[in-house]
């Protein structure tokens, strides 16, 4: 019997296979594989010949919650996270809101100004802060002292590095999230307005049951990438880190120290792979578990009818 051939449906589901084939095995070998590769080191004492290798277990696990570097580090990524994330938040839903208010003429100006920080390389961006912010030759010192105001150490105190670095990292990605919550403010219908208007809400009541439920999607992607996204997430901060504190990576005495800059370090500086491969381990858990609460928090979402 003659087969019939294939249907134009079928056909352009063959075709969508195998396009999708290459960025499927591209995720599975270069993602999934070396992260299950990971999973396994973490379990062996490293060594360069595989023969070599030893099981140990859950050893790596155990030296990490009772090396107070690694605890450092873990409560520095946590600083960094619940410094940052509500202030680059925050900042890019009040730059929404007044770019939203203002001529889609400047509006487009203000929207790209804002935005080209987050374009520009994290190593373009660090490099030039640490310029900028020098205790002796940078602008920002010889701004104050012309305003009568004593220079800062920013970089190199302990007590104030920390959020220096976090500064330097919002100011970068903020035009991302104003880009986010102004794309949804743009969404939002204008009836909705008109209609609380007439029953009398101006102002902040206008904010607070219109605008604000209806921004929610748009407060958890925010919330979610400025948490744990990839490159710009503060959970997962090392670029900027490692380049604002380029002469003593993670200082002074460890106040800028990150879990990825510790990593770093073990890994590829001690050569302690299976330590390594553990801290990334347990950075995956600990990132797989935020994003699910806030995807539990703000997940929600909000629609009138």
């Amino acid at each position: 019997m003659k087969k019939l051939p294939l249907g134009l449906s079928q056909r352009e589901a063959l075709w969508a296979y195998a396009f999708l084939a290459l960025p499927l095995a591209f995720f599975l070998f270069i993602r999934i594989w070396p992260a299950l590769q990971a999973f396994q080191i973490s379990f062996y004492q490293w060594h360069a010949d595989p023969s070599q290798r030893q099981f140990i277990g859950l050893a790596n696990y155990w030296r990490m919650f009772h090396d107070p570097r690694f605890l450092q580090a873990l409560r520095n990524t946590l600083f960094y996270t619940l410094l940052g994330v509500p202030a680059e938040v925050t900042f890019a839903l009040a730059i929404a809101l007044l770019l939203n208010s203002v001529g889609k003429r400047f509006r487009a100006l203000f929207r790209a100004i804002y935005f080209a920080p987050y374009v520009t390389p994290p190593v373009a961006v660090a490099w030039t802060w640490f310029m900028l912010l020098n205790p002796h030759r940078g602008v920002v010192n010889r701004v104050l002292v012309a305003l009568g105001l004593p220079p800062q150490p920013f970089l190199s105190d302990p007590a104030t590095a920390l959020p220096t670095v976090t500064a330097v990292v919002v100011w970068q990605f903020l035009g991302f999230h104003v880009l986010i919550f102004l794309a949804g403010l743009q969404n939002i219908p204008q009836m909705y307005y008109e209609a609380a208007q007439i029953d009398g809400a101006h102002g902040w009541r206008l904010f607070r049951y219109i605008t604000l439920p209806l921004l929610k999607p748009m407060i958890a992607v925010s919330v979610l990438m400025a948490t744990a996204g990839p490159s710009i997430g503060f959970l997962q901060l090392f670029t900027h880190v490692i380049n604002l504190t380029w002469q003593n990576p993670g200082g002074p005495l460890g106040s800028t120290l990150t879990v990825l800059l510790y990593m770093y370090e073990r890994a590829f500086g001690a050569f302690e792979m299976g330590y390594g491969a553990a801290i990334v381990v347990f950075l995956f858990f600990i990132l797989a578990l935020i994003s699910l609460i806030e995807f539990k928090v703000l997940g929600r979402k909000v629609e009138y009818r």
